[in-house]
């Protein structure tokens, strides 16, 4: 497809990556050139490399399906062995047209004429062998630069003729590319492993949550171990808030319209925002006083929303009284739940929702005070991850264009000194960033940690954000030393994102084998005879009394079916009793996914899971 701006792109990659996206867009074409040698009427759309491999997209009058992905994918490798080059022509743009008419493919006819119509003079196409397609381009010089064993047919997918459901339904074949072998192998068994620990089939099958459909789309219901998780997540955030000086404050979930014209939510984000909701200014029923017959609807209205976000309500907890420089920083927190009006297509289990719970707080502080305040905020999220041992993210110093005036604020000196702020910070925390351009929020630069999932696409997870707009917008200010009034900073902070995020992720980085402190069933007892039972009661009855989610196994399974579902259910702790333990008040302590097994008085146990679940450590195999 005709586009400067991707060509642009390509140009500002390094050689390797360059030399991929080539590799990757040439494979598309060589797609096309096998489907059309197998079904020469077919109708050609586009072809674009995308990440991880390429796709293209076709009219088809046989349908192809997924038993045909290994013939199409010999007949490219024959193709690849020809040698072919890749050779780029130019034409008016008439004549493109009159060329991809001759072709007898109307969706380039189409597409050629639409690049006439916005003043495109000059269409480019690419030749390789018999095979024509009008294309930016770039490729590889030949074919033999495309290595044989590092692409794969992947999938076959229906995809409507740019992207409108009112156009025709094509057919798109997925392909996966990397510029050697080991790399498709190394992502093939990542995809698998991501497959088998996908939060959404791990949540289905531990029974953490449930979406259900009478409920509403993106709207989740916590299963009661999924809450454990919630519960446990939470008390750790708010042990670190509590431990940096942070206030917790609680909001409500509804706010009238004029609130969010003043923040900016309405109207700029109301597409976002669920449909507002009418009422009368006291209630619906009929008052003392009102005009006989007189409706209640006739009365004033008031408009509410449903909160898409907490920042407002934390600015008003503010600016509820006078502030003096004494008090700040002024740090408030909150586990604020927020509801967001996604379309229906982007909603994808925890991590796309349309009813959320956020890591939120908001943090009111003199522009001296901001830099060591950032800092102590990149401290506390490094501990924080390094509880759950994260380890792949990375750090983005999210920066604005000066030149998007639609999209930023326009106080530059601002911009300048909150960037130099936030990069600084990052600097004297040895924290390694690369930087983000045309990254920031409207109202202001941000530190992004972006995760990288199993099949290494980064996601922004947490973030840290200098807000130099809140202050005006809201009228916040504090009290100097010498008596005026100034506008605070507000920095934004969310170190756990979401609970339906952090989960999603965290379901995934443990596989569902969460470590003790966190696993909703922490121990299970299991006894080799029912004769044990009291044995086993009393010690879960110990275990509860100090918190620990233990349960004795009561089910009419046998002693090994018992064990083998404690595996397949990823317990952490399983006690074995048998009579000999019962005798000598002692337990055999069998760990997931360890071999060993320990047998130890039942008091040195206690000891030694009392202290596991305080640090919350990790116990892992040797």
């Amino acid at each position: 497809m005709q586009d400067q701006e991707i060509a642009q792109a390509v140009a500002g990659l390094d050689p390797e990556a360059q030399r991929l996206y080539r590799i990757r867009h040439s494979l598309a074409h060589v797609l096309a050139q096998a489907v059309l040698s197998l079904q020469p009427t077919a109708k050609l759309g586009f072809g674009p490399p995308v990440e991880n491999g390429f796709y293209y997209d076709f009219d088809l009058e046989e349908p192809i399906t997924a038993a045909d992905l290994p013939k199409l994918q010999k007949k490219m490798k024959e193709i690849l062995r020809q040698k072919q080059s890749f050779t780029r022509t130019e034409l008016p743009a008439d004549q493109a047209i009159e060329k991809t008419t001759a072709m007898g493919q109307p969706y380039k006819v189409e597409a050629s004429s639409d690049l006439r119509a916005k003043g495109v003079e000059v269409i480019s196409f690419y030749e390789n062998g018999p095979f024509t397609d009008m294309c930016e381009g770039p490729h590889v010089e030949t074919t033999k630069e495309i290595p044989e064993d590092a692409f794969l047919l992947d999938s076959i997918a229906g995809a409507y003729w740019r992207g409108s459901e009112k156009n025709k339904m094509l057919t798109r074949i997925y392909g996966l590319a990397f510029a050697r072998k080991e790399e498709l192998d190394d992502y093939l068994a990542r995809r698998k492993l991501a497959q088998e620990r996908d939060h959404k089939k791990l949540g289905r099958e531990l029974e953490l949550f449930h979406i259900e459909e009478e409920i509403g789309k993106g709207l989740i219901l916590w299963l009661p171990k999924g809450t454990v998780l919630r519960d446990e997540v939470e008390a750790l955030a708010k042990e670190f808030e509590f431990r940096y000086g942070y206030e917790r404050v609680s909001t409500p979930h509804i706010t009238k319209q004029e609130l969010y014209y003043r923040s900016g939510h309405l109207p700029y984000y109301k597409e976002s925002m669920f449909p507002p909701m009418e009422v009368a200014e006291d209630d619906s029923r009929a008052m003392e006083g009102d005009a006989p017959g007189e409706a209640a609807g006739a009365r004033p209205k008031e408009v509410f929303y449903l909160k898409p976000m907490n920042c407002p309500h934390h600015h008003m907890i503010y600016k509820h009284r006078p502030r003096s420089y004494r008090e700040l920083p002024v740090r408030l927190a909150e586990y604020g739940t927020c509801y967001r009006f996604e379309q229906s297509g982007e909603l994808s289990g925890l991590l796309r929702v349309r009813c959320l719970t956020m890591n939120d707080a908001h943090i009111y502080l003199t522009r001296a005070q901001a830099l060591e305040e950032i800092r102590t905020i990149l401290q506390m999220y490094r501990e924080i991850y390094a509880v759950f041992d994260f380890t792949r993210y990375r750090f983005r110093l999210s920066l604005h264009d000066p030149a998007r005036t639609e999209k930023y604020h326009d106080d530059e000196d601002l911009w300048r000194e909150a960037e130099a702020v936030l990069k600084e910070a990052l600097e004297r925390e040895g924290v390694e960033y690369y930087v983000g351009e045309d990254e920031a929020a409207f109202y202001g630069p941000k530190i992004d940690i972006q995760f990288r999932n199993l099949l290494g696409r980064e996601e922004t997870v947490s973030t840290i954000q200098y807000d130099s707009v809140a202050p005006n917008r809201f009228d916040l200010t504090y009290v100097d030393e010498h008596g005026q009034e100034e506008r605070p900073v507000v920095l934004h902070r969310a170190p756990l994102s979401t609970h339906e995020r952090i989960l999603s992720y965290l379901i995934e980085h443990y596989g569902g084998a969460f470590p003790t402190w966190l696993a909703p069933i922490q121990v299970r007892l299991i006894t080799v005879s029912d004769e044990l039972l009291p044995y086993a009661e009393e010690l879960r009855g110990i275990l509860r009394a100090e918190g620990v989610r233990a349960e004795v196994d009561l089910s009419p399974h046998s002693f090994g079916k018992k064990i083998r579902n404690g595996a397949i259910e990823k317990l952490p702790i399983l006690l074995v009793i048998g009579k000999k333990e019962a005798e000598e008040r002692a337990v055999t302590v069998r760990r997931y996914q360890i071999e060993q097994q320990d047998t130890m008085p039942f008091a040195e146990f206690h000891n030694l899971l009392r202290d596991e679940i305080r640090t919350r450590r990790h116990v892992r195999p040797a």
